[in-house]
């Protein structure tokens, strides 16, 4: 989710009902630690606890040396990427890459749980593709390495985003280990999460593309997790307001000319459901300041209050539509 989960959204995102949120995958190379854009992704100034830096890489003490630097600037659990599928990333042999060597996994696990003293978590895949499946052992690598969770994306590297979520691996895997496993993939809807929980025996689900314009599917799980009942859709004018907030934290955050460019994909994904959607994004694209983002946002939102009080937006998110990571 890098490019996503800045700290804007994930504030955003915690305050409306999820229990935890990590960081934007940051690269390892101590070469990259002060660049700008490094720099932002770990920025967690003032978010709500706890704090989650996540990052990638192939070097086990670069990834040591990243997570105790991230700890001194008060990370409280240290992610580490295995599951990232995307080209530019597997070619440094970063990411999902990584599980084709699971004796380098072994050393990089085993180098980064030495060198701080906050829990290190691990989010990977089920294996390289469907020929070289491994979540399994890489499980249990994770384990004997002192790693304390597992976000397990029930898909293969070479699947991408494509096909069904491999909820039986995600089963065979929490029932192969004794820590904490996390399941993620195509939880879109409540009913989905309860049956997920249900099919993998997971302790938790971790939400991805779906809460992209959709922050409130947070509560909504969270309720129905708890009650068995589904909360109405939002309100027009409680959207509005989140997304104001968002936007002028967004704003803040990364400057008027990088802020109104990528608020952009921000605004999209909010309004991509909603009736005018596709033609508000593409006029909307053509602002170039922020006071004119939030004037437009505002005056989309207050025309479809005309058409009524809640959001009248379709239910679910095909799984497999092509939503940005």
């Amino acid at each position: 989710m890098a490019g996503v989960t800045d700290r804007p959204f994930r504030q955003l995102c915690k305050q409306l009902g999820a229990g935890y949120a990590v960081s934007e995958m940051a690269a390892s190379n101590p070469r990259l630690w002060a660049s700008e854009k490094s720099a932002r992704r770990t920025d967690h100034a003032g978010e709500m606890e706890p704090k989650a830096v996540q990052f990638a890489g192939a070097d086990p003490q670069d990834l040591a040396d990243c997570a105790k630097f991230n700890v001194g600037r008060g990370a409280q659990i240290i992610d580490i990427n295995m599951g990232c599928p995307v080209k530019k990333v597997c070619n440094n042999w970063c990411g999902s890459a990584l599980l084709q060597h699971e004796d380098l996994v072994a050393r990089i696990l085993d180098s980064v749980v030495a060198a701080v003293d906050v829990p290190v978590t691990l989010k990977f895949r089920t294996g390289w593709n469907r020929e070289n499946k491994n979540a399994l052992r890489i499980a249990r690598i994770a384990e004997q390495a002192g790693i304390q969770m597992l976000t397990l994306h029930g898909r293969t590297r070479a699947d991408g985003y494509s096909g069904q979520a491999e909820y039986d691996t995600i089963a065979a895997v929490k029932a192969a280990v004794s820590i904490p496993v996390v399941a993620n993939g195509d939880i879109t809807t409540p009913d989905k999460a309860k049956s997920v929980l249900n099919a993998t025996g997971a302790d938790a689900i971790m939400i991805g593309r779906a809460a992209q314009g959709r922050p409130w599917i947070c509560r909504e799980v969270d309720h129905y997790l708890r009650t068995g009942e589904y909360l109405p859709a939002p309100l027009v004018e409680e959207v509005r307001a989140l997304m104001h907030e968002h936007l002028e934290a967004h704003y803040a955050f990364y400057g008027e000319f990088l802020g109104v460019r990528t608020a952009r994909k921000h605004i999209g994904w909010y309004v991509r459901e909603l009736d005018g959607g596709e033609d508000f994004r593409q006029r909307m694209n053509l602002l170039e300041s922020t006071a004119e983002q939030l004037h437009a946002v505002d005056g989309f939102f207050k025309m479809l209050a005309g058409q009524g009080e809640r959001l009248q937006y379709r239910p679910a998110i095909d799984s497999n539509e092509a939503l940005a990571a």
